[in-house]
């Protein structure tokens, strides 16, 4: 009677060694995706300096027309300081 394994047989020693293979992946995989989530976190961090995307640059060249544009309007620039940024920003696109 000690030795009877509840019914299960050999069955049993399958379905354990199933779950124990999957359970032993499952933890890996979540160490990897620790390990993918840390890392990736910290080469975004590092690529904050990189320059923008050139749609990103259109975008910001255009609001910088935009804000010389509106000092232009209220006259702190005057028509020859006004050209020659002008020019300048566009140069640079």
């Amino acid at each position: 009677m000690m030795w009877y394994d509840g019914g299960w047989g050999w069955g049993g020693w399958f379905f354990m060694t199933v779950f124990m293979v999957l359970f032993w992946a499952l933890v890996i995989a979540g160490i990897i995706a620790l390990v993918r989530y840390f890392t990736g976190s910290h080469r975004h961090q590092q690529q904050t300096g990189s320059p923008p995307p050139s749609g990103e640059r259109e975008w910001a060249s255009l609001r910088a027309e935009d804000v010389l544009a509106e000092r232009y309007a209220r006259g702190e620039v005057d028509d020859d300081e006004y050209k020659r940024r002008l020019m300048l920003l566009r140069a640079h696109q």
